[in-house]
Protein backbone atom coordinates (compact mmCIF):
# COMPACT_ATOMS: atom_id res chain seq x y z
CA UNK A 1 0.00 0.00 0.00
CA UNK A 2 1.56 3.29 -1.11
CA UNK A 3 1.32 6.36 1.02
CA UNK A 4 0.98 9.74 -0.71
CA UNK A 5 1.86 12.88 1.18
CA UNK A 6 0.02 15.97 0.01
CA UNK A 7 0.77 19.48 1.09
CA UNK A 8 -2.22 21.68 1.29
CA UNK A 9 -2.17 25.42 1.81
CA UNK A 10 -4.21 26.49 4.76
CA UNK A 11 -6.92 28.80 3.52
CA UNK A 12 -7.70 31.84 5.68
CA UNK A 13 -10.91 31.83 7.61
CA UNK A 14 -13.88 33.67 6.20
CA UNK A 15 -13.58 37.39 6.69
CA UNK A 16 -9.80 37.33 7.32
CA UNK A 17 -7.54 38.94 4.63
CA UNK A 18 -4.65 36.90 3.37
CA UNK A 19 -1.23 38.19 4.33
CA UNK A 20 1.42 38.02 1.61
CA UNK A 21 5.01 38.99 2.37
CA UNK A 22 6.25 41.80 0.11
CA UNK A 23 9.29 40.85 -1.94
CA UNK A 24 12.50 42.37 -0.64
CA UNK A 25 13.81 45.11 -2.91
CA UNK A 26 17.25 44.24 -4.19
CA UNK A 27 19.59 47.18 -4.72
CA UNK A 28 20.85 47.29 -8.28
CA UNK A 29 24.45 47.53 -9.25
CA UNK A 30 25.72 51.07 -8.98
CA UNK A 31 22.86 52.23 -6.79
CA UNK A 32 23.71 53.90 -3.50
CA UNK A 33 21.93 53.58 -0.22
CA UNK A 34 20.22 56.47 1.57
CA UNK A 35 23.24 57.03 3.81
CA UNK A 36 25.62 57.33 0.87
CA UNK A 37 23.29 59.71 -0.96
CA UNK A 38 22.95 61.88 2.15
CA UNK A 39 26.71 61.96 2.65
CA UNK A 40 27.28 62.88 -0.99
CA UNK A 41 24.82 65.75 -0.81
CA UNK A 42 26.38 66.96 2.42
CA UNK A 43 29.85 67.02 0.85
CA UNK A 44 28.56 68.86 -2.23
CA UNK A 45 26.77 71.40 -0.04
CA UNK A 46 29.91 72.10 1.99
CA UNK A 47 32.01 72.38 -1.20
CA UNK A 48 29.49 74.81 -2.71
CA UNK A 49 29.54 76.98 0.41
CA UNK A 50 33.34 77.05 0.39
CA UNK A 51 33.36 78.07 -3.29
CA UNK A 52 30.70 80.77 -2.88
CA UNK A 53 31.96 82.24 0.40
CA UNK A 54 34.74 84.45 -1.11
CA UNK A 55 32.29 85.89 -3.63
CA UNK A 56 29.64 86.56 -1.00
CA UNK A 57 32.26 88.07 1.32
CA UNK A 58 33.49 90.38 -1.45
CA UNK A 59 29.95 91.58 -2.16
CA UNK A 60 29.39 92.11 1.57
CA UNK A 61 32.56 94.21 1.95
CA UNK A 62 31.61 96.29 -1.09
CA UNK A 63 28.53 97.53 0.78
CA UNK A 64 30.59 99.08 3.59
CA UNK A 65 31.02 102.86 3.21
CA UNK A 66 34.39 103.10 4.98
CA UNK A 67 37.73 101.86 3.67
CA UNK A 68 38.51 100.16 7.00
CA UNK A 69 35.24 98.26 7.32
CA UNK A 70 37.02 95.01 6.45
CA UNK A 71 38.69 95.20 9.88
CA UNK A 72 35.33 95.11 11.70
CA UNK A 73 32.85 93.60 9.21
CA UNK A 74 30.13 93.15 11.84
CA UNK A 75 29.45 96.89 11.74
CA UNK A 76 28.61 96.83 8.03
CA UNK A 77 25.14 95.41 8.70
CA UNK A 78 23.91 98.69 10.19
CA UNK A 79 25.25 100.99 7.47
CA UNK A 80 25.01 99.11 4.16
CA UNK A 81 25.01 101.39 1.15
CA UNK A 82 25.56 101.37 -2.61
CA UNK A 83 27.61 104.55 -2.54
CA UNK A 84 30.77 102.64 -3.43
CA UNK A 85 29.20 101.48 -6.70
CA UNK A 86 27.92 104.93 -7.62
CA UNK A 87 31.34 106.45 -6.87
CA UNK A 88 33.16 103.87 -9.01
CA UNK A 89 30.75 104.30 -11.92
CA UNK A 90 30.72 108.11 -11.89
CA UNK A 91 33.99 109.31 -10.35
CA UNK A 92 36.57 106.89 -11.75
CA UNK A 93 37.66 105.75 -15.22
CA UNK A 94 35.57 102.59 -14.88
CA UNK A 95 33.93 102.87 -18.31
CA UNK A 96 37.27 103.47 -20.00
CA UNK A 97 38.70 100.46 -18.18
CA UNK A 98 35.71 98.44 -19.37
CA UNK A 99 36.22 99.55 -22.96
CA UNK A 100 39.94 98.74 -22.87
CA UNK A 101 39.35 95.35 -21.23
CA UNK A 102 36.71 94.35 -23.77
CA UNK A 103 38.81 95.48 -26.75
CA UNK A 104 41.86 93.56 -25.54
CA UNK A 105 39.95 90.47 -24.35
CA UNK A 106 37.72 90.10 -27.39
CA UNK A 107 40.62 90.84 -29.74
CA UNK A 108 42.72 88.19 -28.03
CA UNK A 109 39.83 85.73 -28.19
CA UNK A 110 39.14 86.21 -31.91
CA UNK A 111 42.75 86.29 -33.11
CA UNK A 112 44.00 83.67 -30.66
CA UNK A 113 41.24 81.15 -31.37
CA UNK A 114 41.59 81.61 -35.12
CA UNK A 115 45.35 81.03 -35.05
CA UNK A 116 45.05 78.14 -32.59
CA UNK A 117 42.28 76.49 -34.63
CA UNK A 118 44.22 76.59 -37.89
CA UNK A 119 47.35 75.36 -36.10
CA UNK A 120 45.56 72.49 -34.35
CA UNK A 121 43.77 71.47 -37.54
CA UNK A 122 47.00 71.47 -39.58
CA UNK A 123 48.80 69.27 -37.06
CA UNK A 124 45.78 66.97 -36.72
CA UNK A 125 45.24 66.41 -40.45
CA UNK A 126 48.53 67.14 -42.25
CA UNK A 127 51.74 65.16 -41.90
CA UNK A 128 54.40 67.72 -42.75
CA UNK A 129 58.03 67.27 -41.63
CA UNK A 130 58.42 68.00 -37.93
CA UNK A 131 54.70 68.29 -37.12
CA UNK A 132 55.14 66.42 -33.84
CA UNK A 133 58.13 68.50 -32.77
CA UNK A 134 56.21 71.64 -33.67
CA UNK A 135 53.60 70.93 -31.00
CA UNK A 136 56.29 70.28 -28.41
CA UNK A 137 57.92 73.60 -29.31
CA UNK A 138 54.59 75.30 -28.63
CA UNK A 139 54.43 73.58 -25.28
CA UNK A 140 58.00 74.63 -24.54
CA UNK A 141 57.05 78.30 -24.83
CA UNK A 142 54.80 77.91 -21.79
CA UNK A 143 57.77 77.13 -19.57
CA UNK A 144 59.17 80.67 -19.47
CA UNK A 145 57.94 82.90 -16.60
CA UNK A 146 56.45 86.30 -17.31
CA UNK A 147 59.37 88.09 -15.62
CA UNK A 148 61.73 86.65 -18.24
CA UNK A 149 59.49 87.53 -21.18
CA UNK A 150 58.67 91.14 -20.30
CA UNK A 151 62.01 92.68 -21.31
CA UNK A 152 62.38 91.07 -24.77
CA UNK A 153 58.69 91.63 -25.51
CA UNK A 154 59.01 95.27 -24.53
CA UNK A 155 61.94 95.67 -26.91
CA UNK A 156 60.03 93.99 -29.74
CA UNK A 157 56.92 96.10 -29.23
CA UNK A 158 59.02 99.23 -28.91
CA UNK A 159 60.74 98.56 -32.24
CA UNK A 160 57.31 97.98 -33.82
CA UNK A 161 55.93 101.15 -32.16
CA UNK A 162 53.21 99.14 -30.44
CA UNK A 163 53.86 100.27 -26.88
CA UNK A 164 50.73 101.72 -25.29
CA UNK A 165 48.52 100.26 -28.03
CA UNK A 166 45.73 97.72 -27.90
CA UNK A 167 47.17 95.72 -30.80
CA UNK A 168 50.50 95.27 -29.06
CA UNK A 169 48.86 93.97 -25.89
CA UNK A 170 46.60 91.67 -27.91
CA UNK A 171 49.59 90.14 -29.69
CA UNK A 172 51.35 89.61 -26.35
CA UNK A 173 48.32 87.84 -24.91
CA UNK A 174 47.98 85.71 -28.06
CA UNK A 175 51.54 84.47 -27.54
CA UNK A 176 50.36 83.09 -24.20
CA UNK A 177 46.94 81.77 -25.21
CA UNK A 178 47.70 80.23 -28.62
CA UNK A 179 50.03 77.38 -27.51
CA UNK A 180 47.54 76.00 -24.98
CA UNK A 181 44.53 76.47 -27.26
CA UNK A 182 46.37 74.81 -30.16
CA UNK A 183 46.98 71.71 -28.03
CA UNK A 184 43.37 71.73 -26.87
CA UNK A 185 41.89 72.07 -30.36
CA UNK A 186 44.31 69.56 -31.87
CA UNK A 187 42.96 66.95 -29.48
CA UNK A 188 39.39 67.93 -30.35
CA UNK A 189 40.01 67.80 -34.12
CA UNK A 190 41.39 64.28 -33.67
CA UNK A 191 37.93 63.18 -32.53
CA UNK A 192 36.28 64.38 -35.77
CA UNK A 193 36.27 61.58 -38.38
CA UNK A 194 38.66 62.10 -41.28
CA UNK A 195 35.90 60.94 -43.63
CA UNK A 196 34.30 64.37 -43.28
CA UNK A 197 37.37 65.96 -44.87
CA UNK A 198 37.26 63.44 -47.69
CA UNK A 199 33.57 64.15 -48.25
CA UNK A 200 34.36 67.85 -48.50
CA UNK A 201 37.02 67.22 -51.13
CA UNK A 202 34.62 65.02 -53.09
CA UNK A 203 32.12 67.89 -53.09
CA UNK A 204 34.77 70.18 -54.53
CA UNK A 205 35.69 72.14 -51.40
CA UNK A 206 39.19 73.46 -50.95
CA UNK A 207 41.10 72.66 -47.73
CA UNK A 208 40.11 76.07 -46.34
CA UNK A 209 36.51 75.54 -47.41
CA UNK A 210 36.44 72.15 -45.70
CA UNK A 211 37.91 73.65 -42.56
CA UNK A 212 35.57 76.64 -42.31
CA UNK A 213 32.35 75.06 -43.60
CA UNK A 214 32.54 71.51 -42.22
CA UNK A 215 35.09 71.18 -39.42
CA UNK A 216 34.61 74.41 -37.46
CA UNK A 217 30.84 73.94 -36.96
CA UNK A 218 31.52 70.47 -35.54
CA UNK A 219 34.29 71.84 -33.30
CA UNK A 220 32.06 74.42 -31.62
CA UNK A 221 32.47 72.98 -28.08
CA UNK A 222 36.26 72.99 -28.39
CA UNK A 223 36.21 76.52 -29.77
CA UNK A 224 34.07 77.62 -26.83
CA UNK A 225 36.64 76.31 -24.34
CA UNK A 226 39.53 77.91 -26.24
CA UNK A 227 37.63 81.20 -26.46
CA UNK A 228 36.79 81.20 -22.77
CA UNK A 229 40.40 80.49 -21.81
CA UNK A 230 41.68 83.28 -24.10
CA UNK A 231 39.12 85.74 -22.78
CA UNK A 232 39.88 85.02 -19.13
CA UNK A 233 43.63 85.12 -19.74
CA UNK A 234 43.45 88.60 -21.28
CA UNK A 235 40.77 89.95 -18.94
CA UNK A 236 42.57 89.25 -15.67
CA UNK A 237 46.25 89.64 -16.61
CA UNK A 238 48.19 92.35 -14.75
CA UNK A 239 51.95 92.19 -15.43
CA UNK A 240 51.93 92.72 -19.20
CA UNK A 241 49.10 95.28 -19.09
CA UNK A 242 50.78 97.42 -16.42
CA UNK A 243 54.08 97.35 -18.34
CA UNK A 244 52.96 97.94 -21.93
CA UNK A 245 50.00 100.29 -21.34
CA UNK A 246 51.21 103.74 -20.27
CA UNK A 247 48.06 105.88 -20.58
CA UNK A 248 45.62 105.68 -17.71
CA UNK A 249 42.75 105.90 -20.21
CA UNK A 250 43.92 102.61 -21.75
CA UNK A 251 44.26 100.68 -18.50
CA UNK A 252 42.44 97.40 -18.28
CA UNK A 253 40.43 96.48 -15.21
CA UNK A 254 43.29 94.58 -13.60
CA UNK A 255 45.56 97.62 -13.83
CA UNK A 256 42.80 100.08 -12.96
CA UNK A 257 42.32 98.40 -9.60
CA UNK A 258 45.82 99.49 -8.66
CA UNK A 259 44.69 103.11 -8.73
CA UNK A 260 42.86 102.48 -5.45
CA UNK A 261 46.15 101.58 -3.74
CA UNK A 262 48.53 104.36 -2.74
CA UNK A 263 51.86 104.22 -0.94
CA UNK A 264 50.35 104.44 2.53
CA UNK A 265 46.71 103.57 2.06
CA UNK A 266 44.27 101.35 0.18
CA UNK A 267 40.60 102.05 -0.51
CA UNK A 268 39.44 98.51 -0.05
CA UNK A 269 35.75 99.33 -0.15
CA UNK A 270 36.11 100.81 -3.64
CA UNK A 271 38.31 97.91 -4.72
CA UNK A 272 35.64 95.45 -3.58
CA UNK A 273 32.88 97.32 -5.44
CA UNK A 274 34.99 97.50 -8.60
CA UNK A 275 35.82 93.78 -8.35
CA UNK A 276 32.12 92.93 -8.19
CA UNK A 277 31.43 95.06 -11.25
CA UNK A 278 34.37 93.46 -13.07
CA UNK A 279 32.88 90.01 -12.51
CA UNK A 280 29.72 90.89 -14.46
CA UNK A 281 31.25 90.80 -18.01
CA UNK A 282 33.09 87.56 -17.23
CA UNK A 283 29.93 85.98 -15.87
CA UNK A 284 28.00 87.06 -18.97
CA UNK A 285 30.65 85.59 -21.26
CA UNK A 286 30.66 82.36 -19.27
CA UNK A 287 26.86 82.15 -19.56
CA UNK A 288 27.10 82.42 -23.35
CA UNK A 289 29.56 79.55 -23.73
CA UNK A 290 28.72 77.36 -20.71
CA UNK A 291 26.61 74.92 -22.75
CA UNK A 292 29.67 73.86 -24.74
CA UNK A 293 32.31 74.08 -22.01
CA UNK A 294 31.88 70.62 -20.48
CA UNK A 295 31.60 68.94 -23.87
CA UNK A 296 34.68 70.71 -25.15
CA UNK A 297 36.77 69.96 -22.06
CA UNK A 298 36.04 66.22 -22.14
CA UNK A 299 35.88 65.47 -25.85
CA UNK A 300 39.47 66.40 -26.59
CA UNK A 301 40.76 63.72 -24.24
CA UNK A 302 39.04 60.78 -25.91
CA UNK A 303 41.59 60.49 -28.67
CA UNK A 304 45.15 61.69 -28.82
Amino acid sequence: MSTTTATQATAPADGEPSVTAAPRKVRGRGQSGPGAVLARHAVLTVASLIALFPVAWLVFLSLGPDKDDYLHPGEIWGKMTFENYSFVLSETNFWQWLQSSLIVSLGTTVIGVLVAATTGYAVSRMRFPGFRKFMWVLLLTQMFPIAVLIVPMYQILSSLQLIDSYLGLILVYCSTAVPYCAWLLKGYFDTIPFEIDEAGRVDGLSPFGTFFRLILPLARPGLAVAGFYSFITAFGEVAFASTFMLSDTKYTFAVGLQSFVSEHDAQRNLMAATAVLIAIPVSAFFYLVQKNLVTGLTAGGTKG
